[in-house]
């Protein structure tokens, strides 16, 4: 089998830019032979990123739980989302304000004979690269789109952004085999959440989400999606969401990075509500775009 060439796209390593067609990794990185690595996502608009201060944040949180110690303060990493988005843009041929990116960052424990213990005091593997975004097409937004479900066979630390994703990826093609969107899963029959996306039931004017514990990683879009509720008069309430309830829901949506917020119309093949965005997501979809206007990026 032919293995496909990488464009080449600007990226950083270990202090270094080239491009994906010539950056490599030994080996023996931790982050290739165990998956042992933190990693973040961060949207750019026009070159701002879009919330950087909850992705700093998150990223802080995950590296502490598997202690590796954080390569670069916030003003370091800033100043490498600039430089690679600059870069893509210049690679792109089109002015930086003009551009939707995204930002990949991932940090792995390092170079190391292959042992499942942590060794001490080794370099951490920092890689960053700047991608085109792929959003979401405007027949989904207007139509909404379809999702499977699927039991929740993931570990039980899903609040570490880790790099070992080899469930996420499963769950995810349960959902690509049926020509869906997204897979929703469940955990002793309570929603927890997608392969790559956190997923809101809407009941009436309230939107319910799974609450913040290490069976869910706490989407940067957990904060926002309360924040925007809040200014536009909806309930918001995170608890245990029974599947029933979900199947019951009003509105079903998702949200990511790339996704945003969109509606689930389909599920299983049954219609979710109306069977067509409804207006809850109808507001947030807006809300979510004013804050892309108004985020100072910090």
């Amino acid at each position: 089998m032919n293995t496909p060439a990488l464009p080449p796209l600007p990226c950083y390593l270990n202090g270094e830019f080239s491009t994906l067609a010539e950056a490599k990794v030994s080996v023996m990185d931790r982050g290739f032979i165990f998956g042992d690595g933190i990693y973040e996502v961060v949207p750019l608009y026009g070159g701002r990123p879009f919330r950087f201060a909850h992705h700093m944040a998150r990223l802080e949180r995950s590296l502490a739980e598997i202690r590796i110690p954080n390569p670069m303060g916030r003003d370091e990493w800033l100043a490498l989302v600039d430089r690679l988005a600059q870069a893509l843009a210049s690679h792109q041929a089109l002015p930086l304000e003009q551009t939707e990116q995204l930002f990949y960052l991932q940090v792995t424990r390092g170079v190391a004979l292959r042992d499942h213990v942590m060794p001490a005091d080794l370099a951490p593997t920092v890689f960053a690269m700047c991608t085109p975004m792929k959003p979401i097409t405007a027949a989904q937004r207007a139509q909404g789109v379809a999702c499977v479900s699927a039991d929740d066979f993931r570990w039980r630390k899903a609040h570490i952004k880790s790099t070992s994703l080899l469930g996420a990826v499963l769950s995810r093609q349960i959902s690509a085999d049926e020509g869906a969107t997204e897979t929703v899963m469940f955990r002793d029959d309570c929603l927890s959440e997608a392969a790559a996306s956190n997923v809101w039931v809407v009941q009436g004017q309230t939107v319910l989400g799974p609450p913040r514990d290490h069976l869910v990683l706490e989407g940067i879009r957990y904060g926002l999606i309360e924040s925007l509720c809040q200014a536009q008069g909806l309930g918001f309430e995170l608890r245990p969401i029974s599947r029933a309830e979900v199947l019951a829901a009003d509105e079903l949506l998702l949200s990511s990075a790339t996704k945003e917020v969109v509606a689930i119309t389909r599920l299983d093949g049954q219609a979710v509500g109306a069977g067509v965005p409804g207006p809850v997501y109808q507001r947030l979809y807006a809300a979510y775009q004013r804050a892309k206007r108004e985020d100072g990026s910090a």
